[in-house]
């Protein structure tokens, strides 16, 4: 049987907190699903395809080791997870704060479909901290990005606040 996970995320932007969960995730599974969640809620920076295209160049290098399918997708995440054969959805800790919430979530999306189990990964402590909605506000105001995201993220990010 295939081991298929599903990280999904808004990844407005990707962070280096992403990426090191989706590169252990890769060690845990045959196909790495890297769900790009729609959520006109949270008011995206980047738009759906440029998520999609950022994510596709940050998770090349993953591609030797495990397949990567990066799509969006928009609804419940078990009916995605469902939809593109994930029996995994993959989610990352950074603190306390985050178990209470993805806690509760686990718990109802096992109740909307118990063939899928969520596996939680501990950020790494250099990573702890790093949250997309404080990459946001750091950039727009003005502050260094560098620890928190990618070159080529970063050039992105200072492209959309116009400071290239």
């Amino acid at each position: 049987m295939t081991r298929v996970g599903l990280f999904p995320a808004t990844f407005d932007p990707v962070h280096n907190g992403h990426i090191d969960i989706m590169e252990r995730a890769a060690k845990l599974v045959d196909r790495l699903v890297i769900g790009v969640a729609i959520n006109i809620g949270k008011g995206p920076m980047f738009t759906l395809e440029e998520r999609v295209a950022i994510l596709r160049e940050e998770t090349a290098h993953l591609a030797g080791q495990v397949e990567i399918d990066v799509r969006p997708y928009e609804g419940l995440t078990t009916v995605f997870a469902r939809e593109v054969g994930a029996n995994l959805i993959v989610r990352g800790l950074r603190a306390f704060t985050d178990f209470e919430y993805e806690f509760q979530m686990a718990a109802m999306n096992q109740q909307l479909d118990r063939e899928i189990d969520t596996v939680f990964l501990m950020a790494d402590p250099r990573h702890q901290a790093i949250a997309s909605r404080l990459v946001k506000e750091i950039v727009l105001l003005g502050g260094d990005i560098t620890k928190f995201v990618s070159p080529r993220v970063k050039v992105r990010l200072l492209e959309k606040v116009g400071r290239q």
